[in-house]
């Protein structure tokens, strides 16, 4: 056995990758449950386990991940991390690449609190890893159900977990928001009190989607003209792969987009795989029109939080000016905005 590696490590830089690539859940779950399991004991106890074939006895260490953990040990990069490294993609372009590095943090995140898939914590500290200074925590509004939408209780009291959490960081801040639902007439989802005591909100549309075009024009208009909106998330709401693809909702993007100008809502550049909106012919649009933007992973899940590079191509290849991207801004800049 070495010390040269750190199992647990190995295991977490594994569930990275694997959400990175948009991987099932139960792949990602096994790599991540193993490695919570096996980070509550020593090194010692897991070589000795490792040598007397015992790993797979303790609960949520399957066959692959003790196998990894045995290699791990050993010295070795673990051969189900090597392959995934291998396949990791192409590098960004220059441009894209510069873009990526001059942005501070993500606007748009969800934890187990709603229907992402790890805690809180386990979110900051990947965030942390990638080189951001914040993250803004954007849990869904109560009526999304199906996601496990906060209700006004359940969302003050991740307000006190974060303001607790923001106590023992001193290079990093966890901003606190939430991705409301507008509803159908462009009303929000959420107690307008609580919303005017977030440091961000992004404002959504996530039913009837398939509204006429001149009804979900003013379903949107509204919602931009509200005070408590920050950013217009995911605007067409299109999915483009997967077994949930969907065409776009229909709206005069030109009004959408002046009153986005108009009011300050920055405009989502939505980094997801399955989403990437708006499309590029919209996404020009929005820049001709003068709007601001965020570009945001909408991060289910830790390696999520790494595709911001999908953001960073489109809004290149769509002349997206840098200074117009306000988390490329400090965050305290960001936060005289979102309170103005």
């Amino acid at each position: 056995m070495s010390d040269d590696r750190d199992p647990v490590a190995d295991l977490r830089r594994a569930a990275f990758l694997l959400e990175r690539a948009h991987e099932s859940t139960y792949r990602v779950r096994a790599f991540r449950t193993a490695a919570s399991v096996l980070a509550r004991r020593d090194r010692d106890e897991l070589v000795q386990l490792a040598l007397s074939g015992e790993l797979v006895r303790l609960k949520g260490v399957g066959e692959v991940t003790a196998r990894c953990v045995v290699e791990s040990l050993s010295g070795e990069v673990p051969v189900y991390l090597r392959r995934l490294e291998a396949t990791e993609g192409a590098p960004l372009d220059e441009a894209a690449q510069a873009l990526k590095q001059a942005l501070r943090g993500d606007c748009h995140s969800h934890t187990d609190a709603s229907d992402g898939g790890s805690p809180l914590r386990e979110m900051v500290q990947t965030a942390r890893e990638l080189g951001h200074s914040y993250l803004v925590v954007t849990d869904h509004s109560p009526r999304l159900t199906v996601a496990n939408g906060l209700s006004p209780e359940r969302l003050r009291a991740q307000l006190e977990q974060i303001a607790e959490l923001n106590t023992e960081l001193t290079d990093f801040r966890v901003l606190t928001g939430i991705e409301v639902d507008i509803l159908d007439d462009g009303a929000l989802d959420q107690d307008p009190d609580l919303l005017d005591q977030l440091d961000l909100v992004v404002a959504s549309v996530h039913s009837k989607l398939r509204m006429p075009r001149a009804e979900m024009t003013e379903r949107m208009l509204t919602a931009v003209a509200n005070p408590h909106v920050d950013v217009l998330g995911h605007c067409t709401g299109r999915m483009v792969t997967g077994k949930r693809s969907r065409p776009e909702s229909e709206f005069d993007a030109d009004r959408v987009f002046a009153a986005c100008a108009e009011y300050g809502v920055a405009v989502e550049v939505n980094s997801r795989p399955e989403r990437l909106d708006p499309p590029k012919r919209l996404l020009r649009l929005a820049v001709e029109a003068g709007c601001d933007f965020t570009i945001d992973t909408d991060a289910h899940a830790p390696g999520q939080l790494d595709w911001l590079g999908n953001g960073c191509e489109r809004a290149v290849a769509c002349a997206v000016p840098t200074e117009r991207v306000l988390n490329t801004w400090p965050v305290e800049e960001l936060l005289d905005r979102t309170r103005a």
